[in-house]
């Protein structure tokens, strides 16, 4: 039972764990939420009005998907031993220096 439930809350953390990292955007949608908007706005013609209330939308969305990340943390810490949660926090680590490696060259390439 207790490899079940350690089982789902590293299936629901590590996508999460992407997500708390936006690739050093401060939730302020500049970069790319920003780049996000202006896009939709080229494409759909949007209003500056309808471009201030998509930014209330994702800046919305941003807040749901943080209280989440944060909480999903608060339960994993419960299932997990310290010696763990060290490990588990370590391999986040990981994979978000690999997700920055990948990002960066991305750039890197598009440039």
């Amino acid at each position: 039972m207790n490899k079940k439930i350690l089982t789902i809350a590293l299936a629901l953390a590590l996508p999460l764990s992407v997500a708390a990292f936006p690739g050093g955007h401060d939730g302020d949608f500049k970069g790319h939420k920003g780049d996000r908007i202006e896009h939709l706005a080229q494409k759909l013609n949007l209003t500056t009005e309808q471009k201030q209330q998509l930014t209330l939308v994702f800046e919305g969305q941003h807040a749901k998907r943080e209280a989440l990340r944060q909480e999903t943390d608060q339960r994993i810490q419960t299932v997990l031993t310290p010696e763990q949660m060290t490990q588990f926090e370590e391999m986040k680590k990981q994979r978000h220096e690999k997700w920055q490696k990948r990002h960066h060259e991305g750039k890197q390439q598009a440039n």
